[in-house]
């Protein structure tokens, strides 16, 4: 799974430290999201949603297939 934070943060104007201040975190830990080095939980998910404005189904991207028989 990859996430969209760093896209739809440029699509609705934000910042990863704007992020961070919101969901009170290190602005490292919102730049890992952002490069995919990490993934947050799926409850921050639903808060980066809640503050972007925007379906939590925007925010994700699974990939089909990769690993399948």
């Amino acid at each position: 799974m990859e996430n969209r934070i760093k896209v739809v943060l440029a699509d609705k104007k934000r910042t990863n430290k704007w992020l961070s201040e919101q969901l009170e975190c290190a602005p490292t830990t919102v730049s890992k999201w952002c490069t995919n080095s990490s993934q947050p939980p799926m409850e921050t998910f639903v808060k980066i949603a809640e503050l972007l404005e925007v379906d939590i189904n925007d925010l994700l991207r699974i990939e089909k297939g990769k690993n399948s028989l």
